[in-house]
C-alpha cells in the first residue's frame, strides 16, 4: 500500500512510500508496518518508538516535532494520533455495512442495541450487533474487551460482517471510544441518544466534559441527512435538537404527549406491560413480558431505528411480544417456590439504579424489595454514596458487597456506600456468592430481589485476580 493513497496532505517526495499494514501495540508491529505512538493516560506510544522500529516498522506516526525521514524510517506529524490511527483503520479496510447505527447515552444503551438486533432478526433480515454484550450475529457471538472496540479491530470486524452480506449494524459508542476518536473515519446513517446522568466522572472530570464526548457522534460522525432519534423529555434533548437543526438532521423522538411517537397509554396486566402509541398519525399496540417500565423507551427507540432501516413499522408492532430479555438488564433468572423473583442487572450509575428500583416498585407494588449491589474501585468515588442513599429509599434489606475492587480497598468502598443507608436494614457480605446465597435464603413469599451492578459479568477483579462471583441458583 501506498501512504499518499491515505494522507492527501503529505509532502510530494513522501507519497510513494510504502507501508503493509498499521499497528499501536510496538509489539505487533511486523515488517514495514505504521506505527502510530498514542499518548495515552497510562502508557506513552512514543516511549515505544524504537521497539517498533526494532520489529519492523518502516513509518511512525506521532505527536513529535520532526517529520521526515530519519535512518530510513519515515516520521509524521500529527496533532491527533488516535483520529489519525481511526481515520487511517477506516479507509484501509473501506467495505462496510450500508447501514450502519450508532446508540450513546448513560444507560440503556445495551438494551436499545439488542432489541433492534431482535426485532431485525424477527423480521429476517440480516443484522449484527457490537458492544458490551459482543459481536452478535445470527450465527455466532463473539466476546470484546471494550464497549466501543479499537478502530483497528473494528475496521475489521465491519469488513468481515460485510463479506457476510449483513448491511444493518448497530453498535454502542461509549463516551471513552468518542473521547478518544475511535470511530472517527466512521459514517453513521442514524444516531440514538437514550438518556444523560452521573457517571465516568473518574475520565471525563466535569458532567460537561462528559456530555460533550457523547454528543461528539452528532456533531461529527453523522451522514448528511442522518436520522436523530432520542427522548424528548431528556434535559439534554435542547442540545441536541439544536445540533439536529443546525445540521439538517431529521430528528425523531418520544414522549408521553408531544413528539414524533408518543405514548398514548401504559398499564401492567398481572405480569405483562400493555402499551399504546401513536406514529405517523396512526395507532398501534403491543404487549411485552419484559421487566420495568424503562424498557418501554428503550424498545421504542429500537423500533424507531428499525423503521429508519427499512422495515414496516406494522411489521415491527407485530413482533415485540416475542422480544426476550437482554442479557443482564431487568433479566428474571428464576422464580422461587414462594413466588419471589430474582433479577439481574446491569445498574451501576446512581441513575440506573432509581430507575430500575422505582420501575420494579411500580410493577409489583406491596411486595419487599431486596437489593444485592457495590461499587466499582479506580471509579468515580462521587457516585458511591448516592448510590446507597438510593437503595435506602427503595429497598427493605440490602446485602452490601463487593462489585469489582480492583486496587482499592473493599471495606472502603462499602464504607463509602453505607453512609446514607439505614443500618437497620443493611447485610454487609463481602463475598458476592455468599451475599447472593444469603439473601435469596431469605426471602419471604412473593419479594423481589434485585441483584445489580455487574449483570452479565461474571467475573470480579481484585487487584491482578480475576474471581469468579455467580453462584448457580437452582429452583
Amino acid at each position: 500500500m501506498i501512504i499518499g493513497n491515505f494522507i492527501k496532505e503529505i509532502e510530494l517526495k513522501y507519497k510513494n512510500h510504502y507501508f503493509s499494514g498499521i499497528c499501536y501495540d510496538s509489539s505487533k508491529c511486523k515488517k514495514d508496518n505504521i506505527f502510530f505512538a498514542i499518548k495515552g493516560n497510562k502508557i506513552d506510544g512514543n516511549k515505544f518508538i524504537n521497539h517498533a522500529i526494532k520489529n519492523g516498522a518502516k513509518t511512525i506516526i506521532s505527536s513529535q516535532i520532526f517529520k521526515g525521514i530519519k535512518k530510513n524510517i519515515l516520521f509524521i506529524r500529527s496533532s491527533n494520533v488516535r483520529k489519525s490511527l481511526s481515520k487511517f483503520a477506516y479507509t484501509i479496510h473501506k467495505d462496510k455495512p450500508k447501514n450502519i447505527i450508532a446508540v450513546t447515552g448513560t444507560n440503556g444503551k445495551s438494551s436499545v442495541v439488542d432489541f433492534y438486533f431482535q426485532i431485525l432478526r424477527l423480521n429476517k433480515k440480516k443484522v449484527a450487533s457490537i458492544g458490551t454484550l459482543g459481536i452478535k450475529t445470527q450465527n455466532y457471538i463473539k466476546k470484546v474487551s471494550n464497549t466501543t472496540i479499537d478502530p483497528i479491530a473494528l475496521s475489521i470486524i465491519l469488513n468481515k460482517l460485510k463479506k457476510e452480506k449483513i448491511d444493518n449494524v448497530i453498535l454502542e459508542a461509549s463516551s471513552h471510544g468518542l473521547k478518544q476518536n475511535r470511530l472517527d473515519g466512521l459514517k453513521f446513517k442514524t444516531g440514538i441518544f437514550t438518556n444523560f446522568s452521573h457517571d465516568h466522572l473518574d475520565y471525563h472530570k466535569t458532567l460537561s466534559e462528559y456530555l460533550k464526548s457523547k454528543l461528539y457522534l452528532f456533531e461529527k460522525l453523522l451522514i448528511k441527512n442522518a436520522n436523530i432519534i432520542t427522548d424528548l423529555e431528556i434535559f439534554e434533548y435542547k442540545k441536541i435538537k439544536e445540533i439536529a437543526l443546525r445540521k439538517k438532521f431529521n430528528i425523531e423522538t418520544i414522549s408521553n404527549n408531544k413528539s414524533n411517537l408518543i405514548i398514548l397509554s401504559h398499564e401492567y396486566c398481572n405480569e405483562k406491560q400493555i402499551v399504546k402509541i401513536k406514529y405517523n398519525k396512526n395507532i398501534y399496540k403491543f404487549e411485552t413480558n419484559l421487566l420495568g417500565k424503562i424498557q418501554i423507551k428503550n424498545i421504542l427507540m429500537a423500533m424507531m431505528a428499525a423503521f429508519k432501516s427499512n422495515l414496516s413499522f406494522k411489521k415491527i408492532v407485530n413482533t415485540i411480544k416475542n422480544l426476550k430479555p437482554v442479557s443482564g438488564r431487568l433479566e428474571q433468572i428464576g422464580i422461587i417456590k414462594n413466588n419471589s423473583k430474582v433479577i439481574l442487572d446491569y445498574a451501576h450509575t446512581p441513575d440506573a439504579l432509581k430507575t430500575s428500583l422505582s420501575s420494579l416498585k411500580e410493577q409489583f407494588k406491596n411486595r419487599k424489595i431486596t437489593i444485592v449491589f457495590g461499587c466499582g474501585g479506580d471509579r468515580d468515588k462521587t457516585k458511591r454514596s448516592m448510590m446507597g442513599k438510593i437503595a435506602n429509599h427503595y429497598c427493605d434489606r440490602i446485602y452490601l458487597t463487593d462489585d469489582n475492587p480492583r486496587y482499592e480497598d473493599p471495606k472502603t468502598i462499602r464504607t463509602s456506600i453505607r453512609k446514607n443507608i439505614n443500618q437497620s436494614k443493611i447485610y454487609e457480605i463481602s463475598n458476592r456468592a455468599n451475599a447472593i446465597k444469603k439473601a435469596i435464603f431469605d426471602m419471604k413469599t412473593g419479594d423481589i430481589l434485585i441483584v445489580a451492578g455487574k449483570g452479565h459479568e461474571k467475573i470480579q477483579e481484585y487487584k491482578k485476580k480475576r474471581k469468579y462471583s455467580l453462584i448457580e441458583i437452582k429452583y
